[in-house]
């Protein structure tokens, strides 16, 4: 593990006097690609996660929790910086790529089958950005990152964006070459794995120690998990027993994904065993969160050879939501969240409040008692009331998804939801290449299968005015109809290499 001590900035923040003598630990635990029905707590009667279940008795669990892009990267800066995706450019998930793009653009040409010009997105973090782990740090915390980043190769990696540590320093988008080792991860690592050793329960292990080495003192665990994000690989016991378990009439029925499911859980319940142990568990904020949807359609890449003819079904089903990964329809952003904290958040309690994954940098550093300076610029807004049995802040939930993903179906679209209605625009996508609308009301129909746009002209109007407002205060990029397109072209074929891990 490489662990190295980076020299402090110009000061950000300042412990709040009315803060204890020992600021809260905090435990961030994200999930990939988990759906926000996958745990057993929210719904799933498929997926056994006792761990979970029982973490979600002890605080607040939000129903009404979204993450600001339905991909995982953009999810990610915006849960560190507290800024939109749309600000930040990074807009899908491209992190891992060797470009290095710091400034989204419009692509300058599509093919003729393309009704609209898509953005590309920003590959790394930037520097210039303040992240939440450097403000922490400044306030005394000892910062950890643990599992999956993602938001760009060194010198954008974690020890250069305010962690101290960080397990186990890849820039991938998923553990290299599979969940279960021998793994495939760079020589200079040092990380090659027991065989069968799963890759959650190391990391899992080293968050474990990590808070060992740190117990006398605040911490941050970000413990951004690998699981259950491609490639579709799990334990054979697991998948056995998942199989013996499946009903042919169930939405949720696939057999690997349940076990991947199994092993988060697992590694999950390690770490807050470990707090319990510790006697820490009163002192610590612990938040567990997903990047975006789970994948609800059929997969061909990113599945183990081993377990072919278990994908008789996608991955997960997000029902009664629709759409999944990659789809800004409720199933692809809308999440599980708790929030754990003894003695403040109520056990076992639940809230419709709307939160977003921007509000988790300025909720936890007001838990924490840390001030930031008033020159630090943050998009979100804490929902720390909520947790004292107050009202939220937040009344609109925003998204800018400026690129086309064919295999979930979604065309670059933003949407803006505020109270029960939701608006969808869809760039370029009526058949004269002007702007698609959607408009649902979440409450009646959650499902989002009655669309009211043509009934609703006037919501319409007003709600598209307030998401072309939002859009050009985060100068986000737009798409723009395609001028070479063509109704009668055919789309290109798919490439079919192999590639070697999953993107």
């Amino acid at each position: 593990m490489r662990v190295i001590v980076i020299c402090c900035l110009a000061p950000f923040v300042s412990v709040s006097a009315v803060a204890q003598d020992r600021p809260p630990n905090i435990v961030f635990i994200l999930a990939d690609d988990l759906g926000a029905h996958d745990l057993g707590f929210a719904g799933s009667k498929f997926h056994q996660t006792p761990h979970l279940d029982a973490l979600a008795k002890r605080g607040l669990r939000f129903t009404q929790a979204y993450a600001a892009n339905p991909l995982c990267s953009p999810t990610r800066a915006s849960i560190l910086t507290g800024l939109w995706p749309a600000r930040i450019g990074i807009t899908l998930p491209a992190c891992h790529l060797p470009q290095e793009i710091f400034e989204q653009t419009l692509q300058p040409q599509a093919a003729p089958d393309r009704k609209c010009l898509v953005a590309n997105s920003v590959t790394r973090l930037k520097h210039e950005y303040v992240t939440l782990a450097e403000v922490l740090k400044e306030a005394g915390y000892r910062t950890g990152h643990f599992g999956k980043w993602h938001l760009g190769h060194e010198p954008y990696d974690p020890l250069h964006q305010g962690f101290d540590v960080d397990f186990p320093h890849w820039p991938g988008p998923g553990p290299a070459g599979s969940y279960v080792a021998p793994w495939n991860f760079p020589e200079n690592l040092g990380l090659t794995g027991q065989p069968g050793e799963h890759i959650e329960d190391r990391v899992s292990s080293e968050v474990v120690k990590f808070i060992r080495e740190n117990k006398d003192r605040p911490f941050y665990v970000n413990y951004f998990c690998f699981s259950v994000h491609a490639p579709f690989d799990a334990m054979d016991e697991l998948v056995a027993k998942y199989r013996r378990k499946v009903d042919p009439n169930s939405p949720q029925r696939n057999p690997v994904y349940a076990a991947m499911v199994e092993s988060l859980d697992a590694a999950v319940g390690r770490v807050i065993a470990t707090l319990d142990e510790l006697g820490l568990a009163e002192q610590t904020i612990v938040v567990f969160f997903s990047d975006n949807g789970g994948i609800s359609w059929d997969i061909d890449a990113g599945r183990s050879t081993r377990f072919a003819a278990d994908f008789t079904a996608p991955p997960t089903s997000n029902l009664p939501l629709r759409g999944g990964k990659a789809n800004i329809y409720e199933g692809g952003v809308r999440e599980p969240c708790l929030v754990v904290w003894p003695g403040h958040a109520p056990p076992g309690g639940q809230s419709e409040a709307l939160v977003q994954s921007i509000d988790f940098f300025p909720t936890l550093l007001e838990l924490a008692g840390v001030k930031p300076k008033q020159q630090l610029q943050l998009d979100g807004v804490s929902f720390a009331p909520v947790l004292r049995g107050g009202r939220g802040a937040r009344d609109t939930v925003l998204c800018h998804f400026p690129h086309q993903t064919p295999a979930s179906g979604q065309v670059p679209a933003s949407s803006i939801r505020r109270g029960d209605w939701k608006l969808i625009r869809n760039y370029a996508d009526n058949p004269d290449q002007t702007d698609r609308f959607e408009l649902y009301n979440l409450k009646d129909d959650p499902g989002e299968s009655h669309d009211r746009a043509a009934a609703e002209p006037a919501r319409v109007k007003d709600l598209a005015a307030a998401l072309a407002a939002w859009l050009a205060q985060t100068k986000a990029v737009l798409p723009k109809a395609n001028p070479a397109y063509d109704p009668a072209a055919r789309p290109a074929p798919v490439a079919t290499k192999k590639k070697k891990r999953a993107e």
